[in-house]
Formats: C-alpha cells, sequence, structure tokens
C-alpha cells in the first residue's frame, strides 16, 4: 500500500532513545522550527478577528433594528448553529492524526482526493484573496468617512483628497503594510494580531461598559437625501439608557429601508450579512503549519474563539435592544461612537478589526497557495509558490497572493464580491463536513478520532445547511461556485495527481461494491483505510462454528470469505460435486448471522486447494489479505451444530422456516484416531504459501471454549469484565531480534484493537505485555509502548514481564533455523514461554504464588483470548513437523488463542 510518509513499520521500543513520529512535511513549511505559535496567538486570536471583522462594529444597530431582538437571537443561533457543525467536522479530522500547512485544504486533500481537494483548495484560496481585498477597501472607506474631503457634515477633518486614484493608492498602501508583516513571517504576524486583539478588546470592552455608564441622549443623526434628490430633515435618535419600554418596543421585527443602499431588508438579507461577518472559523486552520500542535490547538482553539464571539454578539445584541430605540438603531449603523464614553477608541476598534482581518487573509492565503504549490497539483503556474526563507516562511506565497491581492484592488468597489467570497468559503466549509462524514461512514479502523462529539448525523447536517446559505445569500453565486468547482476537478483529474494520499472513496465503495466495483482500484489502497479481508479455510463446519463467528467479528466490515476444499480431480468425475454444495454452504452463512462469501473447489490436495482461494478469491480490490486457519493438535472435533441454539431443528429432521436440516448437509465431525484430509507436513507448507503471496495468517486455538456471549451480534450488557491480552514479540526468539515492535506486532495490536470496537467485546480491556531482557531498565521501554499507542489511538494497559534469562536463546534460534541441531533447547524455551504466558492469565485471575491452589490473590478479570506472535515456519521443510510440535507447546493449555503472523502494514498516524 502507498504512504505519504512511511507508516509505522518498526517502533523501537528497546533500542535507542529519541524515536518520534514526523509531524511536519511537504504541506508544512520550514518543517518544524516553523511551528512555534501556540493555541492561543496561532489560533484563537485570528480566528476571533475574523469572526468579528467590521460587522460587530457597523452592523450590530442593522440586525437588531431590522429584526428585532427575537429575530436577531434567532438569526445569531442559527448562523452559530451552522458554524458549530463545521467546527465538530474540524476538531474530528484535526484529531484524527497529524494536520500539516494548508488547514481546511489539507484535510479535504487527504480525505477526498487531490481532484475535489485540489479545486476546492484553489477557491478557498481566491476566496482569501478576494476577502482581502474587501477588508482592505473596507478600511479605506472607513477611514476617509472621517478624514475624506468629500465627507458632509461637521464631522471629521477632511484633509484626504478621494476618488478612484486616490482610494486605489491608499488601499495599495494598506495592502504594502499587511504584505509587509506577513512577508516578515508568522512570528511578526502573531504579535501584530495579538496587539489589534488587545485594540479590539478594548473597544468592545469601552462599548459594553458605555451601555451602562452614558445617561440618557438625543443623538442628531446625519440628514439623509430625498427622493427628488433634496435634503431631508435630520432625524434624531434616542440613547434611553437601560429602559423596558425601549426594550419592548424592540423585540419584534421592523424591516425597513437600508439607508445605505436605499432596499428594502428582509430576514433573508439582514441573516445573509449577520451570517457574512461570522464566516472566519478556518482562520486557525489556515495556520496549521505554523502551529506547535495543530491537532490540540486547531479544535480546542476554534472552539474558544466561537465561544467567545457569539458571547459578545449576545451581550451587544441585549445591550443596544434595551437602550437605544429603533430610529437610532436603522438609521446610524455606527452608533457605537455616538454613545462611546471615548469615541477615538471606537474607531480605532473599526481600523484594528479591518486590518486584522485583512491580514488574516492574506497569510491564510499564502499558506494555502504554499499547500497546492507543494502538492503541484496545477504545475509550474503555481512554482513561485513553493519558495520559503531559511526560517520556513513561504514569502514566495506572500508575495504572489499580494500581488494578486493587487490586482483585485484595481476593480475599486467590490461590494458584489463579497458574497460570491463568503459562498466560496461555505463551499469550503462544506466539503469539510463531507470530508468527516465520508471517514465516519467509511468506518476505517484507522479513523479513531479523540474528539468524539460529532456523529454522520452532524456531518450530513453541515454539509445540508452551507449548501442552504450558499443559495440563499446569493443564488448566482452558488451555482457558479458548483459549477467552476466540477471544471476544476475536471482538469485536476485530466492532469493526474499524487495516489499515495489515500482515497476515501476507495473504503467507501467497499460497502457498495455490487454497484461500483469497476470503480475499486486497487492502485489507490492506503494504509490508513486498511480492513482485514478474511480467507477462513474450513473442513468441516460443524466443528468450527464459534471459529466461524469470531472471525467474522474480526473482519471490521472487510471482505470474509469461507474457504472449503473438495478432494477429486476433475478428470475421473461425471460432474463437479463442487457446485451442489454452494446451498447448503450458503444456508450456513445465514444460520450462524455472519456476513461472509462462499468460496469453494476441487483440487487434488487441500494445499493446492488453499493456493487457488488464496489466488482467485475475491474481485479486484476486494481480495483476501489474511488466511484464517484452525489449529492442527490432537484435539477432537465437537460438534456445536447439536449445542447452538442457531441450527435448531424439528423432529422431522427440518431447520427453521421448514429448510432443510444442515445436520443432513454436512457429514458429522471427524471422530477421534480417524484419518485427516491433511497431513502436518501439508498444514505448514499451506501456512509457508500464503506467506510467499504476502497474507496473513491466523491460527485459531480452542476457539470453541469462547462463551456464546462473547460470539453474539449485540453487546454483552452484563457480562463480567474481561481481559484479551496481546504479546506482540516473538517469544521463541525473545533476543534474537533488534529490539522493537516489527509489522507482525503492529498487526497484533491492530487485530486485538479491531475486536474490542465489536460491541460483545466492549468490556474487553487489552493487556500488552512487553518483554524485557534481564538487564533491560524497567519503565523506559514500557514509556515508548505508551507513546506508540497514545498516537494510533489505542487505550491499553501495558506490563512488563522479564523474558530471555539465561536461555541462550539468541543461540537456540540459530540453531532452530539453520542447523538442525538444540531442538530439545528450542522445546524447552516454548515450555517456557507457555509457563509465562499462563502465569499471566493466572494473575489476571488473582492466583496466588503458588498457582491455581496458592489462593493468597484476589478474583479478577479472566483472560477471554489470547494474542501470539507466530514465527515464521523454517525455510526447511524437513523441519515442519517440529515447527508444529513447537506452536502446540506454546500454545498448550492457553484457553482460546490467536496466534498471528503479519506482514501487512495496517498502522497509519497521518491524516
Amino acid at each position: 500500500m502507498a504512504s505519504e510518509n512511511s507508516p509505522l513499520l518498526a517502533y523501537r521500543l528497546l533500542g535507542e532513545e529519541g524515536v518520534t513520529f514526523p509531524t511536519n512535511g511537504a504541506g508544512s513549511p520550514g518543517g518544524a522550527s516553523a511551528q512555534k505559535l501556540s493555541t492561543f496567538l496561532g489560533v484563537v486570536v485570528p480566528t476571533v478577528l475574523s469572526m468579528f471583522s467590521i460587522v460587530v462594529f457597523m452592523r450590530i444597530g442593522f440586525v437588531v433594528g431590522h429584526a428585532g431582538l427575537l429575530q436577531a437571537l434567532a438569526m445569531l443561533l442559527v448562523a452559530y448553529f451552522i458554524l458549530a457543525l463545521t467546527v465538530l467536522s474540524v476538531c474530528a479530522i484535526a484529531t484524527n492524526g497529524a494536520v500539516r500547512g494548508g488547514g481546511a485544504y489539507f484535510m479535504i486533500s487527504r480525505t477526498l482526493g487531490p481532484e475535489v481537494g485540489g479545486s476546492i483548495g484553489l477557491m478557498f484560496y481566491l476566496a482569501n484573496v478576494c476577502g482581502c481585498a474587501v477588508y482592505v477597501l473596507g478600511l479605506v472607506e472607513a477611514v476617509l468617512d472621517v478624514f475624506g474631503t468629500d465627507v458632509t457634515g461637521p464631522s471629521g477633518l477632511h484633509v484626504l483628497p478621494q476618488g478612484y486614484g486616490w482610494n486605489l493608492l491608499y488601499g495599495s498602501l494598506l495592502l504594502g503594510l499587511v504584505g509587509g508583516v506577513c512577508t516578515l513571517g508568522a512570528g511578526l504576524y502573531a504579535r501584530a494580531s495579538f496587539l489589534t486583539f488587545l485594540l479590539v478588546s478594548g473597544s468592545l470592552a469601552l462599548v459594553l461598559v458605555s451601555f451602562v455608564a452614558v445617561g440618557p441622549k438625543d443623538i442628531v443623526l446625519t440628514p439623509r437625501q430625498g427622493p427628488n434628490g433634496s435634503s431631508l430633515p435630520p432625524q434624531v435618535g434616542h440613547f434611553t439608557g437601560f429602559n423596558s419600554s425601549t426594550l419592548k418596543t424592540n423585540l419584534a421585527a421592523g424591516y425597513a429601508q437600508d439607508y445605505t443602499t436605499g432596499a428594502m431588508m428582509t430576514f433573508a438579507s439582514v441573516f445573509a450579512v449577520l451570517f457574512n461577518g461570522c464566516t472566519g472559523i478556518m482562520a486557525g486552520a489556515n495556520m496549521s503549519g505554523e502551529l506547535k500542535d495543530p491537532s490540540r490547538a486547531i479544535p480546542l482553539g476554534t472552539i474558544i474563539a466561537v465561544a467567545y464571539t457569539f458571547l459578545i454578539y449576545g451581550l451587544l445584541f441585549f445591550f443596544s435592544s434595551f437602550t437605544c430605540d429603533r430610529t437610532l438603531l436603522q438609521e446610524d449603523y455606527g452608533f457605537f461612537s455616538a454613545i462611546s464614553l471615548w469615541p477615538p477608541l471606537v474607531l480605532i476598534g473599526v481600523y484594528a478589526t479591518s486590518l486584522s482581518a485583512s491580514m488574516s487573509s492574506l497569510i491564510g492565503a499564502s499558506r494555502i497557495l504554499h499547500a497546492l504549490a507543494q502538492d503541484d497539483l496545477f504545475g509550474v503556474i503555481l512554482a513561485p509558490a513553493k519558495i520559503v526563507s531559511r526560517g520556513g516562511n513561504p514569502w514566495g506565497a506572500v508575495l504572489y497572493s499580494w500581488a494578486l491581492v493587487q490586482l483585485v484592488l484595481l476593480a475599486g468597489k467590490l461590494n458584489t464580491l463579497a458574497a460570491v467570497v463568503t459562498v466560496f468559503y461555505l463551499v469550503a466549509y462544506a466539503a469539510v463536513d463531507l470530508s468527516c462524514l465520508s471517514l465516519e461512514w467509511a468506518s476505517a479502523p484507522n479513523f479513531r478520532p479523540t474528539f468524539n462529539l460529532f456523529s454522520w448525523h452532524t456531518c450530513l447536517l453541515g454539509v445540508a445547511s452551507c449548501l442552504l446559505m450558499m443559495f440563499l445569500i446569493s443564488p448566482g453565486a452558488a451555482s457558479g461556485s458548483l459549477l467552476l468547482m466540477g471544471l476544476l476537478s475536471a482538469l485536476l483529474t485530466a492532469r493526474g495527481g499524487p495516489s499515495s494520499w489515500g482515497y476515501v472513496s476507495q473504503a467507501l465503495l467497499f460497502h457498495q461494491v455490487r454497484k461500483y466495483l469497476l470503480r475499486l482500484d486497487v492502485r489507490k489502497e492506503h494504509v490508513k483505510f486498511w480492513r482485514p479481508q478474511l480467507l477462513l479455510l474450513v473442513g468441516n463446519p460443524r466443528g468450527a462454528l464459534p471459529l466461524l463467528r469470531l472471525a467474522n467479528q474480526l473482519k471490521k466490515g472487510g471482505l470474509y470469505v469461507l474457504g472449503h476444499v473438495t478432494l477429486g480431480d476433475l478428470d475421473y468425475l461425471p460432474s463437479d460435486p463442487v457446485q451442489p454444495q454452494y446451498g447448503a454452504w450458503l444456508s450456513l452463512v445465514d444460520r450462524a448471522q455472519v456476513k461472509a462469501f462462499v468460496g469453494l473447489t476441487l483440487s487434488p490436495s487441500v494445499r493446492q486447494g488453499a493456493q487457488h482461494l488464496l489466488r482467485i478469491s475475491g474481485l479486484g480490490g476486494m481480495k483476501p489479505n489474511t488466511l484464517v486457519l484452525g489449529f492442527y493438535d490432537d484435539a477432537s472435533p465437537q460438534d456445536h451444530f447439536l449445542t447452538d441454539p442457531a441450527f435448531s431443528e424439528s423432529a422431522d429432521g427440518t431447520g427453521e422456516g421448514g429448510s432443510p436440516s444442515l445436520s443432513t448437509l454436512f457429514p458429522p465431525p471427524r471422530a477421534p484416531g480417524s484419518p485427516r484430509a491433511l497431513s502436518p507436513q501439508d498444514y505448514v507448507a499451506t501456512m509457508a504459501d500464503a506467506l510467499k503471496m504476502n497474507k496473513n495468517v491466523v491460527l485459531a486455538r480452542a476457539c470453541g471454549s469462547l462463551p456464546p456471549e462473547r460470539l453474539s451480534r449485540v453487546s454483552g450488557g452484563t457480562s463480567q469484565p474481561h481481559h484479551v491480552d496481546v504479546w506482540p514479540l516473538n517469544l521463541l526468539r525473545p533476543r534474537g531480534g533488534p529490539g522493537y515492535v516489527d509489522v507482525c506486532g503492529l498487526f497484533l495490536l491492530q487485530m486485538a484493537t479491531i475486536l474490542s470496537m465489536v460491541p460483545a467485546w466492549h468490556s474487553a480491556r487489552l493487556r500488552i505485555f512487553l518483554c524485557l531482557g534481564p538487564q533491560e531498565a524497567p519503565g523506559a521501554a514500557e514509556g515508548r509502548l505508551r507513546a506508540l499507542l497514545s498516537q494510533l489511538r489505542i487505550r491499553a494497559e501495558v506490563q512488563e514481564v522479564v523474558w530471555g534469562e539465561g536461555t541462550g536463546a539468541r543461540e537456540l534460534e540459530e540453531d532452530f533455523e539453520n542447523s538442525g541441531r538444540g531442538d530439545a533447547e528450542v522445546e524447552a524455551l516454548a515450555c517456557s514461554a507457555n509457563a509465562l504466558v499462563r502465569a499471566q492469565q493466572g494473575h489476571s485471575r488473582g492466583e496466588g504464588p503458588g498457582g491455581p491452589e496458592g489462593g493468597d490473590g484476589e478474583e479478577g478479570p479472566a483472560t477471554a483470548l489470547t494474542f501470539l506472535y507466530l514465527p515464521r515456519p523454517p525455510a526447511d521443510s524437513a523441519r515442519y513437523s517440529h515447527y508444529l510440535t513447537l506452536l502446540e507447546l506454546l500454545s498448550r493449555d492457553l484457553g482460546p488463542t490467536l496466534l498471528i503472523h503479519g506482514v501487512t502494514p495496517v498502522t497509519c498516524t497521518d491524516l
């Protein structure tokens, strides 16, 4: 399987210090040195400033004056409900792996693939570019409203000339200031943002205090022009202080004409203005490449910012409704200055919010562009954006974005682009929700976000809400954005993008294989969407029913094939004996309630038949990757058809619903001492064949002793707590390896974790045993293993045990592998390993030092299932019998046991 970064193939536990997981990649400029911003400076501050923008100062009166307090609060709740749905999706994705530079683009592209991710990433980039231009021109207009020479009214200094050229000059100067701050790096940007955050917070605090401290006053409003161009008499607004009568008059809606545009306001138009000012929730996520810990900072900082801005908006709505009459609210949107204890500070707050919003948009755009350039989706056209400084600052992307903003400024008035910008933002938000929805529906084992306050319902509702808001704000812009996204996706599909990111579509198509089988491409498989696809070889299902159900639990929504080999040669038979057997096996699948396909074959030997099934079972990407076999021992097989309620039969020999009795379709179990269809030599050879085909191997022993509630399809409910023990190191070679958990050990951990996800095993407690040499210091290896488990989002107990003392195991293993000497010594080692495992099981049951009769311990949870590391079969086939003897000694009297050898990388810490 391809992987963008090498997954966890070998995590050193007993080796050298300092082994860590990579946290930066192509999308993260500058590596670890550039990731230095805290949650507050890198996420909270830019998100708060972007969500406030100029709306918090200039549109509170607009919203409350036209909609009234009740509808204004309803609008606020709806707007933040929509944003909160997207925030939940962002938190889920951000806590499921390493988030790198590019923010929302990285999340979308690594989930939905380069075609959709690249198209939405480019649209999100253009939205930030145009948004920066809108904020800069808004700042120019705010400055000219006070200092412009064409301003009417007594207030203002009237020193700045106005006109298209002058406005462009002012905008270019301000953009130069913004670009200079962003070019010098994220550190300077963070400090500048913090300064503006303090200014804005001070201005808002002054406004809130002014509502309480300022007494009632009349405010003469600026005269308006009538329909024929003549000036109307000036109106007077009233600031009444906290007054219940004022509140009553402001409760209901009173939609009127907007004095700035002359248009009649409605619920939709006012809601669109409010929502436009709240769409900055991705400002912190865009800084993902500059954060110390993006997976923690993005969800925590975004939630704090959303909660803080919601509180401030709510307070301003309440205070305005209590203290200002309708005339003041509808005719003077900037009334904060008129009621403030010190009006210049409010003016500073207006300028600071516009300046910070433009900086946030520009630096966010540059990070998205740098990530797009690093991924090389659009070829040489974005090549300059790859340039970074020694400190990791992508100044090439900043200058590239600055130049585009300068071009947009040439358009002058950009009020018409404001709706387009908001729609593009909503497209990105909908894509984030869709990404989380896809991951949740795919149910991939590696989708284990530590943030759990979401579901597919919230994701789906978030997608629908964003699409609804797009068409509510601007139907034309919404339709055009979807068309643009389709064209860009088609362009990227034609160019061909990287296939190593992983496609969530591959996981989703698995559940709809009948319809989409031809689109399932094995070349797009990825380790993070890996799942077990099992081929269980069954001789007689009457003796293998518990294993049948246990394998069904292990598959985690993957392919599950029941394989059976009928001995014979078609050349000497009048007809195919396999075809009539399918009905019986399909009835078995229905009666056992397992989700499995059936694969039957005819072959002269079981070994050759197993090879056939391993090669031809499945189609395309749905092919077995794991062979499951029952254990080869001398135990007498049980007839589980006689004890399982699902296979109960009536007196006339028919099953449930009048179907033929399965007891008549399958022969009785093999009698003790009767010959077998598979020799010990061929049994081990079948295991070796599977490993040569790069298939994982699972041997199941004593699964018939599993209680029925462990094999049911529902939760055990009142079942007692129990342990699932995992031994991820080779007990027959304790000192022979390089001292780390290898691919096979990680495979054991993954399979045990998958089993714990099954409802019937929810009460299970994973215990992982870490074997130490006699000279190993306790504690250090356990700490590294716990770090590994934390990265893999696996909850388990870790216990250290000393193993390998005085055995000369390295030499014994070499003798076993190469020279054939030391059989007795290796068998003694296997017996010692078996005693070690049983001793740990005894501790879980509370047995004292004297064993089961010691009686000194307290009763504890029992070990329900044990996972053991299965050594590879020897290269010399003459050693197969001795190898099987070692496995029997190793797993003797352990209860239900799975011996597993994995060859497939299955764990991933990346997004």
